[in-house]
């Protein structure tokens, strides 16, 4: 992760890169220690059952994993996309939604890091947990790809 790399900075950055950030009300809560936690309110992200609608759960979700590999790849220029993610949704998301992501340990290890420099191209699996009362409601895994 850069140093430096702040809430407010991720989330300026994650509002302009992405519009729909922004529309959905998304804040970055925390992004240290590779923990990413992004939050959302219900208000503006319901659906017609006054739950958390499925689409901003996947959303939140997708945005939460793309901002830790994004940090975590230290260079600004990197872009970040998914190519592939599967979702479980456990339980209905019935308050504030707040996904956190992870890094593994050792994701952005050396083999990571040089695949991403030496060819411009690297992939990871990441998961994203949407928990509410210390529940998890959803489980999110995605695999995303660093191009640069």
């Amino acid at each position: 992760m850069e140093p430096g790399l702040t809430p407010a900075f991720l989330e300026a950055y994650l509002h302009e890169v992405i519009p729909v950030s922004k529309l959905m009300g998304i804040k970055v809560e925390s992004c240290k220690a590779g923990t990413f936690i992004l939050i959302a309110p219900l208000e503006i992200n319901h659906n017609h059952l006054g739950t958390a609608f499925g689409g901003s759960l996947a959303t939140i979700a997708t945005l939460a994993g793309y901002c830790a590999l994004w940090s975590a790849l230290g260079d600004p220029a990197a872009h970040v996309v998914i190519s592939r993610s599967s979702i479980q949704y456990r339980r209905p998301v019935t308050g504030s939604i707040r996904a956190t992501c992870q890094l593994p340990p050792d994701s952005i290890s050396v083999s990571f890091i040089k695949a991403f420099k030496r060819s411009g191209k690297a992939r990871l699996t990441l998961d994203v947990t949407i928990t509410e009362n210390g529940e998890d409601r959803v489980l999110f895994t995605g695999d995303f790809v660093a191009l640069r």
